[in-house]
């Protein structure tokens, strides 16, 4: 008889993994997009539903550690030198630019050659970004706070 599992597997990032995997296993994303342009059509909706989650996850880190002192900028929609789409939220603070350091970061990107978009930090690799509601989009709170707490180590 196995235990029963440590965390609820039907919500957050094990969903955001199972919408991930059947996108690959379906050649499509968010189960109705198959051409490139309209993956793109549903990245642009789905980073206006993650927006407000991270720039609250930036708006909590600044509270927490620079006391409000912090800057948050949004580069909307942008695209990428290999044709892709990004969206970067920012976190940056006078300290921080006077010594040159790059600021947290929180990337939802689309770039050329993937099949589906993805998210990253500055400084940090890619997780699966398959958002197609505001309550999938508030579920990558928890992987949002892990990518700006790793880019403030880092």
């Amino acid at each position: 008889m196995s235990a029963a599992p440590r965390y609820d597997t039907s919500a957050g990032v094990f969903s955001g993994l199972r919408r991930h995997f059947a996108d690959l296993r379906d050649m499509s994303h968010a189960e109705v997009a198959t051409t490139r342009r309209e993956k793109e059509a549903v990245f642009e909706s789905s980073v206006e539903l993650l927006s407000p989650v991270a720039v609250g996850v930036l708006e909590d880190l600044d509270d927490a550690l620079l006391e409000g002192q912090g800057t948050i900028t949004d580069s909307g929609v942008v695209p990428m030198r290999d044709g892709g789409l990004v969206r970067t939220w920012s976190l940056s603070w006078p300290d921080q630019v006077a010594r040159g350091i790059d600021p947290v970061r929180l990337v939802a990107f689309y770039g050329g050659g993937f099949h589906h978009p993805h998210l990253r930090g500055g400084t940090l690799g890619e997780w699966p970004f398959n958002v197609f509601d505001a309550e999938q989009a508030e579920a990558e709170r928890g992987t949002l706070t892990a990518i700006a707490a790793a880019e403030v180590h880092n």
